[in-house]
Formats: C-alpha cells, sequence, structure tokens
C-alpha cells in the first residue's frame, strides 16, 4: 500500500473531510489535524475530534471512518463542512459534495483520494499532561479532543 504524500502538512495545507457512519447514518467534518505513520506493524492514521463534535458519535459508534482529501477547487465546500454541524440539517448536500458509500464507510465521488481506516484505538487526550499555553489556548472552554487511530485498510485514488 502507497500513499506518498507531504506528510507533515497535508492535514495542516490541504485539510481533509473525516466521515464515519453508513448510508442513512453518517456525518462528515473537516479537519486540519492528523498524521499518518506506523503503528504495531500497521499503518495508520490518527485524527482529532472533540466530543462536543457530532462525527464524534459516529467515530466511538463505527468500526471504520474514512479520511478523504480533495483537489483545491473544494475549499469552499470543506470549510462549509468545517462550520457547519451535521445535526442542523443535510450540510453534504447544502456543500454540494456526493457521498460515496463503501463497504464500510463512505467517501465522496469529489474526494482524489481517500484513506479507508479500520479504528484500533481511542483515547481522549490528557489535559494535564500538555504544555500550559496548550491548555490555555486549545482547552480553556471546551472538553479535551480524543485520539483516534485507525489502521489503513484500503487506498483510494481517482
Amino acid at each position: 500500500m502507497e500513499f506518498n504524500v507531504n506528510s507533515f502538512g497535508i492535514f495542516n495545507d490541504k485539510w481533509a473531510l473525516l466521515t464515519a457512519g453508513e448510508k442513512g447514518e453518517m456525518n462528515t467534518m473537516t479537519i486540519s489535524w492528523g498524521s499518518l505513520g506506523t503503528l504495531w506493524g500497521k499503518s495508520i492514521v490518527t485524527v482529532y475530534v472533540k466530543p462536543i463534535r457530532y462525527t464524534h458519535q459516529f467515530l466511538e459508534k463505527n468500526e471504520y471512518f474514512t479520511v478523504s482529501f480533495f483537489p483545491e477547487k473544494y475549499r469552499k465546500a470543506l470549510m462549509f463542512l468545517g462550520t457547519k454541524s451535521g445535526r442542523d440539517g443535510d450540510k453534504i448536500k447544502e456543500a454540494g459534495l456526493t457521498p460515496k458509500f463503501l463497504e464500510n464507510s463512505v467517501t465522496f465521488e469529489e474526494a482524489e483520494a481517500t484513506l479507508v481506516c479500520r479504528k484500533i484505538y481511542s483515547q481522549e487526550l490528557d489535559i494535564v499532561s500538555m504544555p500550559e499555553n496548550v491548555r490555555k489556548t486549545f482547552y480553556s472552554s471546551e472538553a479535551a479532543h480524543t485520539m483516534f487511530i485507525g489502521e489503513v485498510t484500503e487506498i483510494k485514488e481517482k
């Protein structure tokens, strides 16, 4: 399995959609925090989601999730999906994206690459162990992110 990208910049520079669930019950959110690597002899993706985000419950409930990357022309759609909650309506349709249902999860027709991941670990980040400036900047009023690690089981590229 090969996915040749700038692993230090792909999330921060390109953003991605993190999606969990299946047809009829799913949600997606824009992410700019994440990492690619290896753990326990497996190719993995690590993503971070606050418990208040609607997508969090889908990640908790489902065994699989996807991380999808898009051409730059979809930046506006990703910005929109990062500011709207799926609790409030069909934000995917409003963003103009087309869900593509896979055996275990969901991606989008417009995605140029999708990492299909099987969740192998999750844990809430420990605020006490963080530097004080990080606590003040990111966690002064909300709970810490949950870290989700997924084994990459498939890479779909256009």
